[in-house]
């Protein structure tokens, strides 16, 4: 019965948006009054008090995910910790200052009040790194950085691990991005190619640790991702010879992607700029490839104006009816050749070559809310609700013909849907409080 209400909600939602009154009140309305915003956003609180390992299937906790579900985390689970979970990564940093991509908690670890800010790594098994990607460092920044803006806990920043603060380990993981994944001829950071945010390397089996001939490239993605971590820093730490450091490398970063990597004749970011030989294979023109979580990152990293944004998402939308994919989660389009990566994802539109993925295309409806596209967010948020509640949980990627695939609990599709619920809901009762104003 449940499930028929929620059906019966989203079709009047549909028909009251196909009408003339999409004035912002009207719109409002709809979106106070569409039950299926509140039971997602219920379902996705659930699923984010189960702890803070990626999914259903995945043991580790990884930087990259946490971060995108750390704030609804903190309305479910103990503030300790999540302070917890961020300070293991700080406990593994390595010596060269990067950091890890995640760690393994054992399966009887449970998360309470003897493990709460990790003065042993006694539970944990190991730390591991896919080196491929270039996001690691900067996700952690931008968690820790959400943590202290959602519980106020500037502490977190001296309290100290192994002899050196929180505050001290992050600065040594943008001096390892300086240092050894910085290129000083585009003034850009770079890393192996791989489809958009993806962290599989193509041609070759061992798809997520670099090798001698890994194609090594920079990307909009890993650039974007920078700029975000270093604009957060400068919202929690009072140090202001820090922040105007990293607000200048903010600039510099700005200016080198609108110059090297924004395509001006095709209104997009160019996929890779290549540091070696590139390995697209004769006949594909990678230039023709669109990245949509890449371009909703750099959306987030303010790269793109009011009026591009607009062209990015009717670009999305085009995309997904080129291709027949259910939403705007589509990773890119036109996808890359079939083989051209490996294993998994070898075939098109399978996982990060083409699959479609909430967890970067929720990140795009949370822009739109962010820069005034309401209606647009709201219309393309749906498809990704009614799949959740058809299908009872949130996927981590999904198929041609809108097939759930991977995890059925994948933390990041479920953190940056209620993000973007909340966004919505915000907005609609902002319009009418002050519609009774």
């Amino acid at each position: 019965m449940k499930r028929i209400t929620s059906i019966i909600t989203c079709l009047v939602a549909c028909m009251q948006l196909a009408s003339a009154q999409t004035t912002p009140r009207a719109l409002a309305r709809i979106i106070q009054r569409d039950t299926s915003l509140v039971a997602v956003a219920r379902m996705a609180r659930q699923v984010l008090g189960e702890g803070f390992n990626a999914g259903s299937g995945y043991s580790q906790v990884w930087a990259r995910d946490l971060n995108t579900f750390i704030e609804t985390a903190l309305e479910v689970n103990r503030p300790a910790d999540v302070r917890g979970a961020l300070l293991v990564f700080f406990a593994m940093q390595q010596p060269n200052g990067e950091c890890i991509d995640g760690y393994v908690v054992k399966k009887d670890f449970t998360w309470g009040d003897n493990h709460p800010y990790y003065s042993t790594l006694d539970d944990i098994h190991v730390g591991f790194k896919n080196t491929v990607e270039t996001d690691q460092e900067t996700s952690l920044i931008q968690a820790v950085c959400k943590y202290i803006r959602k519980t106020g806990d500037r502490s977190l920043l001296q309290e100290m691990v192994g002899g050196v603060t929180v505050l001290d380990r992050m600065q040594q993981m943008l001096d390892y991005l300086k240092r050894e994944r910085y290129s000083e001829q585009y003034g850009l950071i770079y890393g192996a190619m791989t489809a958009d945010w993806g962290d599989c390397q193509p041609l070759c089996d061992d798809v997520v640790d670099i090798h001698p001939d890994s194609p090594m490239a920079i990307d909009v993605y890993d650039n974007a991702m920078l700029m975000i971590a270093l604009d957060d820093l400068q919202t929690v730490c009072t140090d202001a010879q820090r922040c105007q450091a990293w607000k200048q490398w903010h600039d510099d970063i700005a200016k080198n992607v609108r110059r090297h990597l924004w395509d001006k004749k095709r209104k997009k970011f160019v996929p890779h700029i290549y540091l070696g030989e590139s390995p697209i294979p004769a006949g594909f023109d990678e230039l023709e490839v669109y990245y949509h979580g890449g371009t909703a990152v750099a959306i987030e990293a303010g790269l793109l104006t009011t009026r591009e944004i607009a062209q990015a998402n009717a670009k999305m939308l085009e995309n997904v009816e080129r291709s027949g994919m259910p939403t705007i989660g589509l990773t890119l389009y036109p996808v890359y050749p079939d083989g051209f990566f490996h294993g998994g994802m070898a075939k098109p539109y399978v996982y990060q070559n083409g699959g479609d993925w909430t967890w970067f295309g929720g990140r795009m409806i949370q822009q739109l809310v962010h820069y005034g596209f309401c209606e647009e967010a709201y219309n393309e948020l749906r498809p990704m609700l009614d799949r959740v509640i058809q299908n009872h949980g949130f996927y981590e990627w999904y198929g041609m013909g809108n097939v759930p695939s991977g995890s059925g609990k994948f933390k990041g599709s479920a953190g940056v849907l209620a993000t973007a619920i909340e966004m919505l809901q915000d907005w609609s009762k902002k319009i009418l409080d002050n519609e009774k104003e």
